[in-house]
């Protein structure tokens, strides 16, 4: 009873969005809709003139605006290409070691109040003192490389087979590239971490 008076109540609130000044295409356009955090309490009350329930959120996206990658779902994960943790940590380790190597030679170059290098409980930390500070671990469970980011934000490398770095999915981009066009931006100093 109460998830029909939601659906007859979300309905109604939808009712202006498909107004005739849109297109009968986007009229015909099936909706999306999520609930998050819903809970349904039955009831023993004969008054069910207002339904027992809560629900956090409710939102509505036209089927047509989502990405192609949305659409279909989440990605079937390919398990042949999935590194053992022994091979993770290998490559894991090496990158983060290179990179620590790396970045503490550049820190000789730049002219930084408050640069700074830390590698402590497998988690890389570079304070760039006003500019902010990246933080760079390894995420074994997702066989991943993650990275915090005071310009691009965070960001979750995978390791391609292909390409032999660390890729972040999202962008295509690689970690080595992406840390070094920031910190060029950042510190106006050219690096090479590759």
């Amino acid at each position: 009873m109460a998830i029909r008076s939601l659906r007859r109540t979300v309905s109604r609130a939808l009712r202006p969005l498909q107004s005739s000044s849109y297109s009968t295409a986007a009229t015909e356009t099936s909706l999306l809709f999520s609930l998050s955090n819903y809970s349904a309490e039955s009831s023993t009350s004969a008054d069910y003139s207002r339904p027992n329930f809560s629900c956090i959120s409710i939102s509505c996206r036209r089927l047509s605006s989502l990405t192609e990658e949305e659409s279909h779902g989440p990605t079937a994960v390919n398990y042949c290409s999935l590194l053992t943790e022994e091979e993770y940590h290998k490559l894991a380790n090496s990158t983060i070691h290179d990179l620590l190597e790396k970045l503490e030679e550049y820190g000789d170059s730049v002219d930084i109040d408050g640069f700074d290098v830390d590698y402590g409980n497998e988690v890389l930390t570079l304070k760039l003192g006003d500019s902010g500070t990246y933080v760079i671990n390894k995420q074994t469970p997702n066989r991943q490389i993650w990275m915090s980011s005071p310009v691009s934000g965070p960001s979750r490398f995978d390791w391609d087979q292909e390409a032999e770095a660390w890729i972040y999915k999202r962008t295509k981009q690689n970690l080595f590239k992406v840390l070094e066009t920031e910190l060029e931006k950042l510190c106006k100093n050219p690096i090479s971490l590759s």
